[in-house]
Protein backbone atom coordinates (compact mmCIF):
# COMPACT_ATOMS: atom_id res chain seq x y z
CA UNK A 1 0.00 0.00 0.00
CA UNK A 2 1.27 3.40 -0.73
CA UNK A 3 0.42 7.02 0.62
CA UNK A 4 1.80 10.19 0.41
CA UNK A 5 2.05 13.01 2.12
CA UNK A 6 3.25 16.55 1.50
CA UNK A 7 4.47 19.25 4.76
CA UNK A 8 1.92 21.49 5.50
CA UNK A 9 2.80 24.73 7.97
CA UNK A 10 4.98 22.18 9.92
CA UNK A 11 2.06 19.38 9.61
CA UNK A 12 1.41 16.63 7.39
CA UNK A 13 -0.92 16.81 4.52
CA UNK A 14 -2.06 13.88 2.23
CA UNK A 15 -1.93 13.78 -0.97
CA UNK A 16 -3.66 11.66 -4.10
CA UNK A 17 -0.25 11.32 -6.14
CA UNK A 18 3.31 11.41 -5.77
CA UNK A 19 5.19 15.19 -6.47
CA UNK A 20 8.68 16.12 -5.86
CA UNK A 21 9.23 16.91 -2.17
CA UNK A 22 6.72 13.96 -0.96
CA UNK A 23 7.30 11.52 1.58
CA UNK A 24 6.38 8.54 -0.28
CA UNK A 25 5.30 5.26 2.19
CA UNK A 26 5.35 2.16 0.95
CA UNK A 27 3.60 -0.36 3.88
CA UNK A 28 4.17 -4.18 2.54
CA UNK A 29 3.98 -2.40 -1.32
CA UNK A 30 2.97 -5.02 -4.39
CA UNK A 31 5.92 -5.53 -6.66
CA UNK A 32 4.42 -3.00 -9.39
CA UNK A 33 4.27 -0.57 -6.59
CA UNK A 34 8.01 -1.01 -6.12
CA UNK A 35 8.38 -1.27 -9.74
CA UNK A 36 6.34 2.32 -10.08
CA UNK A 37 8.33 3.77 -7.19
CA UNK A 38 11.82 2.49 -8.81
CA UNK A 39 11.40 3.94 -12.28
CA UNK A 40 10.03 7.95 -10.99
CA UNK A 41 12.86 8.01 -8.36
CA UNK A 42 15.61 5.97 -9.97
CA UNK A 43 16.10 3.28 -7.09
CA UNK A 44 17.69 -0.19 -7.28
CA UNK A 45 13.99 -2.46 -6.38
CA UNK A 46 16.24 -4.45 -4.76
CA UNK A 47 16.72 -1.54 -2.51
CA UNK A 48 13.27 -0.74 -1.79
CA UNK A 49 12.92 -4.80 -1.41
CA UNK A 50 15.54 -4.77 1.56
CA UNK A 51 13.17 -3.60 4.84
CA UNK A 52 10.74 -6.97 3.64
CA UNK A 53 13.63 -9.06 4.51
CA UNK A 54 12.74 -9.36 8.58
CA UNK A 55 16.59 -10.52 8.33
CA UNK A 56 17.98 -7.87 6.60
CA UNK A 57 20.74 -5.55 9.18
CA UNK A 58 20.78 -1.96 9.85
CA UNK A 59 23.06 -0.41 7.21
CA UNK A 60 23.77 3.07 5.13
CA UNK A 61 24.46 2.60 1.67
CA UNK A 62 25.21 5.44 -0.31
CA UNK A 63 24.01 4.84 -4.00
CA UNK A 64 24.14 6.52 -7.37
CA UNK A 65 21.71 9.41 -6.81
CA UNK A 66 20.33 8.54 -3.42
CA UNK A 67 20.65 7.13 0.02
CA UNK A 68 19.52 4.11 1.80
CA UNK A 69 19.20 3.91 5.68
CA UNK A 70 18.22 0.94 6.74
CA UNK A 71 17.36 0.60 10.80
CA UNK A 72 14.92 -1.69 12.93
CA UNK A 73 11.94 -0.19 14.70
CA UNK A 74 9.91 -2.14 17.67
CA UNK A 75 6.43 -3.16 17.00
CA UNK A 76 4.42 -6.29 18.27
CA UNK A 77 3.75 -9.62 17.43
CA UNK A 78 0.86 -11.82 19.05
CA UNK A 79 2.30 -15.17 20.25
CA UNK A 80 0.10 -17.57 22.31
CA UNK A 81 -2.72 -14.92 22.69
CA UNK A 82 0.10 -12.68 24.11
CA UNK A 83 1.15 -9.63 22.20
CA UNK A 84 5.60 -9.55 22.52
CA UNK A 85 7.93 -7.16 21.06
CA UNK A 86 9.74 -7.85 18.12
CA UNK A 87 11.47 -5.49 15.61
CA UNK A 88 11.48 -4.87 12.18
CA UNK A 89 13.23 -3.27 9.69
CA UNK A 90 12.04 -0.04 8.40
CA UNK A 91 13.99 1.26 4.88
CA UNK A 92 14.25 5.14 4.43
CA UNK A 93 15.57 6.36 0.89
CA UNK A 94 16.65 9.56 0.24
CA UNK A 95 15.95 9.96 -3.42
CA UNK A 96 16.75 13.35 -5.42
CA UNK A 97 13.27 14.35 -5.27
CA UNK A 98 11.77 12.69 -2.30
CA UNK A 99 12.24 10.23 0.30
CA UNK A 100 10.37 7.26 0.58
CA UNK A 101 10.02 4.77 3.95
CA UNK A 102 9.41 1.00 2.91
CA UNK A 103 8.16 -1.30 5.95
CA UNK A 104 6.24 -4.65 6.07
CA UNK A 105 3.81 -3.22 8.53
CA UNK A 106 2.40 0.01 9.63
CA UNK A 107 4.74 0.00 12.66
CA UNK A 108 3.85 2.52 15.71
CA UNK A 109 6.72 5.17 14.98
CA UNK A 110 4.96 5.81 11.26
CA UNK A 111 1.54 6.18 12.68
CA UNK A 112 2.89 8.96 14.98
CA UNK A 113 4.86 10.72 12.14
CA UNK A 114 1.30 10.49 10.31
CA UNK A 115 -0.67 11.50 12.35
CA UNK A 116 1.12 14.84 13.31
CA UNK A 117 2.49 14.40 16.60
CA UNK A 118 6.03 15.12 15.27
CA UNK A 119 6.42 18.58 15.17
CA UNK A 120 7.87 21.34 12.38
CA UNK A 121 8.39 18.52 9.40
CA UNK A 122 9.42 19.28 5.95
CA UNK A 123 8.83 16.83 3.65
CA UNK A 124 11.59 18.67 1.21
CA UNK A 125 13.81 18.73 4.07
CA UNK A 126 15.33 14.61 3.45
CA UNK A 127 17.98 15.02 5.97
CA UNK A 128 16.21 16.64 8.63
CA UNK A 129 12.68 14.71 7.66
CA UNK A 130 15.03 11.84 8.39
CA UNK A 131 17.15 12.78 11.46
CA UNK A 132 13.21 13.78 12.77
CA UNK A 133 12.09 9.88 12.19
CA UNK A 134 15.00 8.40 13.57
CA UNK A 135 14.80 10.41 16.67
CA UNK A 136 11.40 9.36 17.07
CA UNK A 137 12.17 5.63 16.53
CA UNK A 138 14.66 5.89 19.20
CA UNK A 139 11.83 7.36 21.86
CA UNK A 140 9.42 4.64 20.38
CA UNK A 141 11.96 1.93 21.90
CA UNK A 142 11.74 4.00 25.17
CA UNK A 143 8.19 3.54 25.49
CA UNK A 144 8.40 -0.44 24.55
CA UNK A 145 10.72 -0.58 27.18
CA UNK A 146 8.66 1.24 30.09
CA UNK A 147 5.87 -1.15 28.78
CA UNK A 148 7.96 -4.55 29.11
CA UNK A 149 9.38 -2.47 32.80
CA UNK A 150 5.46 -2.86 33.45
CA UNK A 151 5.14 -6.23 32.46
CA UNK A 152 8.37 -7.57 34.62
CA UNK A 153 6.85 -5.99 37.31
CA UNK A 154 3.24 -7.66 36.65
CA UNK A 155 5.05 -11.09 35.86
CA UNK A 156 7.51 -10.91 39.66
CA UNK A 157 3.95 -10.27 41.50
CA UNK A 158 2.57 -13.22 39.54
CA UNK A 159 5.53 -15.41 40.52
CA UNK A 160 5.06 -14.69 44.16
CA UNK A 161 1.93 -16.19 44.46
CA UNK A 162 2.53 -19.00 42.42
CA UNK A 163 4.91 -22.15 41.85
CA UNK A 164 3.70 -22.89 38.16
CA UNK A 165 5.94 -22.97 35.18
CA UNK A 166 3.56 -20.70 33.38
CA UNK A 167 4.90 -17.31 34.41
CA UNK A 168 8.39 -18.35 34.08
CA UNK A 169 7.63 -18.93 30.32
CA UNK A 170 6.21 -15.49 29.98
CA UNK A 171 9.16 -13.88 31.76
CA UNK A 172 11.48 -16.00 28.89
CA UNK A 173 9.31 -14.15 26.28
CA UNK A 174 10.21 -11.14 27.69
CA UNK A 175 13.88 -12.11 27.94
CA UNK A 176 13.53 -12.68 23.99
CA UNK A 177 11.77 -9.52 23.41
CA UNK A 178 14.35 -8.06 24.98
CA UNK A 179 17.41 -9.78 23.18
CA UNK A 180 15.49 -8.51 20.20
CA UNK A 181 15.47 -4.97 21.25
CA UNK A 182 19.63 -4.84 22.78
CA UNK A 183 20.71 -6.22 19.30
CA UNK A 184 18.11 -3.72 16.93
CA UNK A 185 19.70 -0.86 19.18
CA UNK A 186 22.94 -2.03 18.46
CA UNK A 187 22.66 -1.80 14.93
CA UNK A 188 20.66 1.49 15.37
CA UNK A 189 23.58 3.10 16.69
CA UNK A 190 25.71 1.76 14.10
CA UNK A 191 23.76 3.32 11.51
CA UNK A 192 23.53 7.06 13.47
CA UNK A 193 27.69 6.94 13.80
CA UNK A 194 27.87 6.11 10.41
CA UNK A 195 25.68 8.71 9.54
CA UNK A 196 27.94 11.01 11.41
CA UNK A 197 30.44 10.12 9.17
CA UNK A 198 29.46 9.97 6.26
CA UNK A 199 29.50 12.78 3.40
CA UNK A 200 26.70 11.12 1.35
CA UNK A 201 24.01 12.38 3.58
CA UNK A 202 24.35 16.42 3.21
CA UNK A 203 24.01 17.71 6.43
CA UNK A 204 23.58 21.16 7.29
CA UNK A 205 24.36 23.17 10.76
CA UNK A 206 20.78 23.11 12.26
CA UNK A 207 20.77 19.46 12.06
CA UNK A 208 24.01 18.30 14.25
CA UNK A 209 21.60 19.02 17.30
CA UNK A 210 18.94 16.81 15.96
CA UNK A 211 21.50 14.68 15.22
CA UNK A 212 23.63 13.89 18.54
CA UNK A 213 19.86 14.34 20.34
CA UNK A 214 19.01 10.84 18.51
CA UNK A 215 21.99 9.58 19.52
CA UNK A 216 21.88 10.50 23.10
CA UNK A 217 18.01 8.80 23.04
CA UNK A 218 19.63 5.95 21.44
CA UNK A 219 22.02 5.31 23.99
CA UNK A 220 19.79 5.83 26.46
CA UNK A 221 17.48 3.15 25.14
CA UNK A 222 20.69 1.22 25.04
CA UNK A 223 21.02 1.66 28.54
CA UNK A 224 17.64 0.94 29.69
CA UNK A 225 17.61 -2.38 27.87
CA UNK A 226 20.71 -3.54 29.22
CA UNK A 227 19.78 -3.05 32.99
CA UNK A 228 15.78 -4.62 32.30
CA UNK A 229 17.93 -7.57 30.60
CA UNK A 230 20.47 -7.76 33.30
CA UNK A 231 17.10 -7.47 36.16
CA UNK A 232 15.05 -9.80 34.17
CA UNK A 233 18.03 -12.34 33.89
CA UNK A 234 18.44 -12.14 37.45
CA UNK A 235 14.63 -12.24 38.73
CA UNK A 236 13.97 -15.11 36.65
CA UNK A 237 17.41 -17.46 38.16
CA UNK A 238 15.82 -16.55 41.87
CA UNK A 239 12.71 -16.94 40.99
CA UNK A 240 13.42 -20.79 39.15
CA UNK A 241 15.48 -21.28 42.52
CA UNK A 242 12.41 -20.38 44.46
CA UNK A 243 9.91 -22.86 43.00
CA UNK A 244 12.21 -26.13 42.88
CA UNK A 245 13.05 -25.38 46.63
CA UNK A 246 9.05 -25.23 47.42
CA UNK A 247 8.84 -28.01 45.46
CA UNK A 248 11.43 -29.98 47.91
CA UNK A 249 9.49 -28.46 50.25
CA UNK A 250 5.99 -30.14 49.55
CA UNK A 251 7.83 -33.54 48.74
CA UNK A 252 9.81 -33.37 52.25
CA UNK A 253 6.21 -32.35 53.97
CA UNK A 254 4.63 -35.60 51.93
CA UNK A 255 7.63 -37.82 52.84
CA UNK A 256 6.81 -36.87 56.26
CA UNK A 257 3.15 -37.35 56.46
CA UNK A 258 3.94 -40.71 54.78
CA UNK A 259 6.75 -41.94 57.60
CA UNK A 260 3.80 -40.57 60.62
CA UNK A 261 0.99 -42.62 58.63
CA UNK A 262 3.19 -45.94 58.26
CA UNK A 263 3.71 -46.32 61.97
CA UNK A 264 -0.17 -47.23 62.50
CA UNK A 265 -0.66 -48.88 58.88
CA UNK A 266 2.59 -51.25 60.22
CA UNK A 267 0.95 -52.18 63.09
CA UNK A 268 -2.62 -52.79 61.85
CA UNK A 269 -0.86 -54.62 59.09
CA UNK A 270 0.42 -57.29 62.06
CA UNK A 271 -3.32 -57.42 63.35
CA UNK A 272 -4.56 -57.86 59.67
CA UNK A 273 -2.70 -61.40 59.20
CA UNK A 274 -4.57 -64.51 59.54
CA UNK A 275 -2.50 -65.90 62.60
CA UNK A 276 -3.13 -67.51 65.82
CA UNK A 277 -5.03 -64.93 68.27
CA UNK A 278 -3.06 -66.63 70.91
CA UNK A 279 -0.15 -65.49 69.76
CA UNK A 280 -1.80 -61.71 69.60
CA UNK A 281 -1.58 -59.18 72.65
CA UNK A 282 -5.03 -57.93 73.06
CA UNK A 283 -6.44 -60.20 70.63
CA UNK A 284 -8.67 -61.48 73.37
CA UNK A 285 -9.37 -58.76 74.83
CA UNK A 286 -12.83 -56.50 74.64
CA UNK A 287 -11.04 -53.40 74.83
CA UNK A 288 -8.28 -54.72 72.59
CA UNK A 289 -8.95 -52.85 68.99
CA UNK A 290 -9.56 -49.22 71.41
CA UNK A 291 -6.00 -49.54 72.79
CA UNK A 292 -4.32 -50.75 69.73
CA UNK A 293 -5.48 -47.88 67.79
CA UNK A 294 -4.80 -45.33 70.62
CA UNK A 295 -1.31 -46.84 70.93
CA UNK A 296 -0.95 -46.26 66.75
CA UNK A 297 -1.86 -42.49 67.47
CA UNK A 298 -0.03 -41.74 70.41
CA UNK A 299 3.38 -43.32 68.71
CA UNK A 300 2.48 -41.42 65.71
CA UNK A 301 2.03 -38.16 67.60
CA UNK A 302 5.13 -38.67 69.38
CA UNK A 303 7.10 -38.77 66.28
CA UNK A 304 5.12 -35.57 64.75
CA UNK A 305 6.35 -33.67 67.87
CA UNK A 306 10.01 -35.20 67.07
CA UNK A 307 9.91 -33.42 63.74
CA UNK A 308 8.80 -30.17 64.86
CA UNK A 309 11.49 -30.17 67.64
CA UNK A 310 13.54 -31.06 64.42
CA UNK A 311 12.19 -28.31 62.64
CA UNK A 312 11.23 -30.66 59.31
CA UNK A 313 7.59 -29.62 59.57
Amino acid sequence: MQTVFMSNGGGLTQVDEACDGAWINLINPSDDEIMATSERYGVDPDDLRAALDVEERSRVSPEEGYVLILVDVPTTEVRDGRAWYITIPLGIIMASTAIITVCLEKVPVLKEVMSGKVRDLRTSMKTRFTLQLLLRNAASYMNALHQMDKLIDKQERALRRSTRNEELIEMLELEKSLVYINTSLLGNQRVLERLVRTSAVKKYPEDDDLLQDTIVENEQAMEMAGIYSGILSGTMDAYASIIANNQNSIMKTLALITIVLSIPIMIFSAYGMNVNLDGMPLANSVWGFAVLIGISFIVAAVVVLIFIRKKWF
